[in-house]
């Protein structure tokens, strides 16, 4: 059975593990520039600007998801943005996955959110099937924009 809690500084070392397994997967090894350190002033530090939680499939670790909250100008509440869903090869097909999104979903109506949502690569055909089998709908007509690195100093007008 699987059981979802919330994750704790001890977690860190587990979470950047799992960001490292989902960065693999998603064909993009080298691009985590996380540490733990991060991570745990992320999470649990003076500022905290997401949350974690963690799935325990019969006592094992089974997957996480990192979220944050964010705003809607035009429902005029907040939602809630999953950055990372992960479940282990595994546990997939166990139920995981549904369980980390209802989790999600119950976290959502319990703080007044108006959305939850989240991005899924164009590629990533049976996450989608699955995303779509739990009622999410995609919105195809926008698209995500990204400032990062020098272009994000130049913007800001350094550099």
């Amino acid at each position: 059975m699987t059981q979802i809690r919330p994750a704790t500084p001890a977690d860190v070392p587990l979470i950047l593990r799992l960001v490292r397994e989902l960065a693999e997967f998603e064909r993009e090894p080298d691009a985590v520039e996380a540490t733990e350190e991060m991570l745990e002033a992320a999470l649990f530090g003076p500022r905290v600007t997401a949350e974690a939680v963690i799935a325990e499939l019969d006592g094992a670790p089974a997957g996480f998801a990192l979220f944050f909250q964010n705003f809607s100008t035009w429902t005029g509440r907040p939602g809630i943005y999953l950055e990372d869903l992960y479940v282990t090869p595994a546990a997939r097909g166990a139920g995981v996955g549904t369980a980390l999104l209802r989790h999600l979903a119950g976290i959502a109506l319990a703080r007044g959110c108006g959305r939850f949502e989240w991005a899924v690569l164009d590629w990533n055909e049976p996450a989608i099937n699955f995303y779509r089998a739990m009622g999410a709908v995609g919105m195809d007509e926008w698209r995500v924009q990204r400032v990062a690195g020098d272009a994000l100093v130049k913007l800001a007008g350094g550099g």
